[in-house]
């Protein structure tokens, strides 16, 4: 059964039908999706989702499709790991990565937003998917709409990263490269979903696609034993997870599933492009546009679509937003691996550095729970990492060199 209840405006609240549609005819408003939360609260607790399986869509009543999952199956679910070794070398009490860098499956979080659009655009029916995208989303519109025998389109950057554009032709897709930034592919995107009526995730679907970014923070909050952390710090391209995991843990509060929201939220972005967190430091509720020149991509968005809103949250939450260089970036991945083996792109290592700043600033106590928010896999970001980390030493097959290696301590000491 479903419990979507229509399209609202989020600024003006008037209600659509439960169509195509992204945009409000009377303000030029985003829509988003609302639900019948009382109906919800009598088919969901605590105990019924844990009963099913460990999948995103263990939380369906709160996810807008009107029948069953058609892709995605395995998505979502990912490791909430205690970063103990990450807490020691901060300084900090207690500190967990809510690791997508595994999600299945093409290894970033945007698997769990395609998932959500994929299945509801072959309700709506339509036969062709198409994104506008810096790089996961690309892999994985690629990878679903190939999975339910869809055709489909996707939008990118000619700089793109070569492993992502490896990793999204693999899967057959009509992959077309766009000289220009992010968000000129993106305008031509809109063009191209009005005249040929495709399903775009981000543009027409939208609505029904950010959702899936819902099931992030409700993965925190279980994992947490029910209770959310006290600071959770979340990456910020055109700004829409942010707002998504903020709506996720309101929902849990409205349902009864956890007991309050106290948690501050902040906002991570790239110095080489940071326009939200650059309008959040000035004050202004104005976001102004930047043409992007950093070595985060999949963040390298520099007219964010939910900027306004991202911004809100911070606020809301008394929480912040700050900025990092490039060598920051590369410091904070390189971090991440040696503490805890985990290997994120470089927006991971903008969320990282990102924390470590506020933590030095005092704006996240040391004392209190601390998630740090990992979207994608590091090894879609490989280029970035050239001549930043130590290459291998090369010998012969001779113990008498190797045991000069080890005495002459190039960083390969024996540890007793």
């Amino acid at each position: 059964m479903s419990h979507m209840k229509a399209l609202k405006c989020r600024e003006c609240g008037k209600e659509y039908p439960k169509e195509a549609l992204h945009v409000c005819e009377l303000c030029f408003g985003p829509l988003e999706v609302s639900y019948e939360y009382e109906a919800i609260k009598k088919a969901l607790n605590r105990k019924e989702i844990e009963k099913r399986p460990p999948n995103m869509w263990r939380y369906k009543e709160l996810l807008p499709l009107e029948g069953e999952p058609t892709v995605g199956f395995e998505v979502g679910y990912t490791p909430l790991i205690r970063a103990r070794n990450l807490e020691k070398a901060l300084g900090v009490k207690e500190l967990y990565i809510k690791n997508d860098a595994v999600n299945f499956p093409t290894l970033s979080f945007k698997d769990r937003v395609v998932a959500v659009a994929v299945s509801r655009a072959r309700e709506l029916g339509f036969t062709t998917i198409a994104c506008a995208s810096t790089g996961n989303l690309a892999n994985s519109v690629a990878a679903n709409s190939a999975a339910c025998g869809m055709s489909s389109y996707v939008f990118i950057p000619s700089d793109l990263e070569q492993t992502k554009i490896q990793g999204t032709t693999v899967y057959g897709s009509n992959v077309v490269a766009i000289r220009g930034t992010y968000d000129e592919v993106n305008r031509l995107c809109s063009e191209i979903a009005g005249k040929y009526g495709w399903a775009f995730v981000n543009i027409n679907m939208r609505p029904y696609y950010a959702e899936g970014s819902k099931t992030f923070g409700y993965e925190i909050a279980e994992q947490l034993g029910w209770k959310l952390p006290k600071h959770i710090v979340v990456p910020m391209a055109g700004g829409s997870l942010i707002t998504k995991i903020w709506k996720a843990f309101k929902e849990f509060h409205t349902l009864g599933l956890i007991d309050k929201v106290d948690t501050k939220v902040y906002g991570a972005q790239a110095t080489g492009c940071c326009p939200i967190v650059t309008a959040l430091k000035e004050g202004s509720e104005l976001i102004r546009p930047v043409r992007p020149n950093t070595i985060a991509k999949s963040l390298a968005i520099g007219n964010p679509a939910d900027g306004f809103y991202s911004a809100k949250v911070m606020k809301d939450s008394g929480g912040w937003g700050e900025d990092v260089s490039d060598d920051e970036i590369i410091d904070s991945m390189k971090l991440l691996a040696e503490t805890e083996g985990v290997f994120a792109e470089t927006a991971g290592g903008v969320t990282l550095g990102v924390a470590r700043k506020l933590i030095e600033q005092k704006r996240i106590p040391r004392d209190e729970s601390i998630v740090v928010s990992v979207t994608g896999n590091g090894l879609k970001t490989l280029e970035a990492l050239n001549g930043k980390i130590r290459t291998p030493v090369v010998i012969n097959a001779k113990l008498s060199e190797f045991d000069e290696l080890v005495a002459t301590n190039k960083g390969y000491a024996v540890k007793v």
